[in-house]
């Protein structure tokens, strides 16, 4: 049940000397061996679990062949663990942060490991993913979204760690930007799409601390209880913002039953039992009373989004900076993503 590391990836290999070395001369504890493993999901930044003696521990660094200058700010999601740890307790414990590129290249960051159950791409081994289950689990996840969204800001120390003014402006023209800077492919919808949400930016009501990558495979649950959630992954992108901006982000990667087959290998919320992207929003609103009239725009929004982070890696894998296979195919949900935001616009529900 427990989510498991494998072996290395071609081409993401960990110089051993290097790391051991750093270790020894860093890491308090340190027992002067360690074991290198890979944990397989994600498609950004790389994860490898590393054990030394009786203790275990998470590497993240960016992926090869990355812009770093331009992402993957291992430093920043150093920093927001080791500001929310203390305030927010469903956060791995940071324990270490190196920017000495000559061990392996690029910043690097250690944290400890949360050991639990993971929902992949397809559910772990022992586990029957009942339909009561996973209604269950959908409600924890937006339960968990929402404490995140009306923490107070002040009180926990982060009302400075991002520009909440003009957020919504800004990601909307940054995204539309980063999407033209690694196209490969005309895709139609991603035009249209692009083009509507300049058009019909709303009103910026809310500021919250944002996650902005939340979805299941980003949520680590109790093996014991499974529809609790004991540690939220991956805040590379987190931030002081607009809530509903993270929250169309979630809508946008919670496929549905009738969504493409491109986009379900990213989430198990097809699965029945799961709520709709309609209950979710409906939760979400009564747990933190904010006024979701825009929904919409969020979720178009979000589709558009995820739709341009996929097309960066797939960017990378076309001009040969990763032999990722996984990648080979991602086009096909760049265009799915597109496909569902113009439906959405269209209909004007999500």
């Amino acid at each position: 049940m427990i989510d498991k590391a494998k072996d290395i990836r071609k081409g993401e290999e960990l110089d051993l000397t290097k790391l051991t070395e750093y270790l020894g001369d860093h890491l308090a504890g340190f027992s002067g061996n360690i074991e290198v493993s890979q944990f397989p999901s994600g498609f950004s930044n790389l994860t490898y679990l590393i054990k030394t003696g009786q203790k275990e521990y998470v590497l993240r660094r960016p992926p090869f062949g990355a812009n770093i200058k331009g992402g993957h700010d291992m430093h920043r999601e150093f920093r927001v663990l080791s500001a929310l740890k203390p305030v927010y307790s469903k956060v791995p414990k940071p324990v270490l942060f190196c920017d000495n590129h000559s061990v392996m290249g690029a910043d690097f960051y250690l944290m400890e490991r949360v050991k639990g159950v993971i929902l992949r791409s397809q559910a772990p081994k022992d586990i029957e993913l009942k339909p009561e289950l996973m209604r269950s689990i959908s409600e924890a996840c937006i339960d968990t979204l929402a404490d995140l969204h009306t923490m107070d800001l002040t009180a926990a120390g982060l009302a400075d760690f991002g520009r909440p003014e003009g957020y919504t402006q800004r990601q909307v023209e940054g995204w539309i930007g980063r999407y033209y800077k690694s196209e490969t492919d005309k895709l139609p919808h991603m035009d249209v799409v692009a083009e509507w949400l300049q058009k019909h930016i709303p009103e910026q009501k809310y500021v919250s601390f944002i996650h902005n990558d939340y979805k299941y495979n980003n949520l680590v649950l109790n093996p014991e209880k499974l529809d609790e959630i004991i540690a939220v992954l991956d805040w590379e992108m987190s931030t002081v913002g607009n809530p509903l901006m993270d929250l169309g982000t979630s809508l946008a990667y919670w496929a549905q039953v009738d969504d493409s087959d491109a986009l379900k290998p990213f989430s198990l919320t097809w699965l029945p039992g799961n709520y709709t992207r309609n209950e979710l929003v409906e939760c979400y609103a009564e747990k933190t009373g904010f006024d979701l009239k825009d929904q919409v725009f969020y979720y178009v929004f979000g589709a558009f989004k995820i739709g341009v982070i996929i097309q960066q890696i797939y960017a990378r894998y076309k001009k040969g900076l990763t032999q990722d296979p996984r990648f080979a195919n991602l086009i096909y949900a760049v265009k799915a993503c597109g496909a569902n935001a113009v439906k959405a616009l269209e209909k004007d529900r999500i």
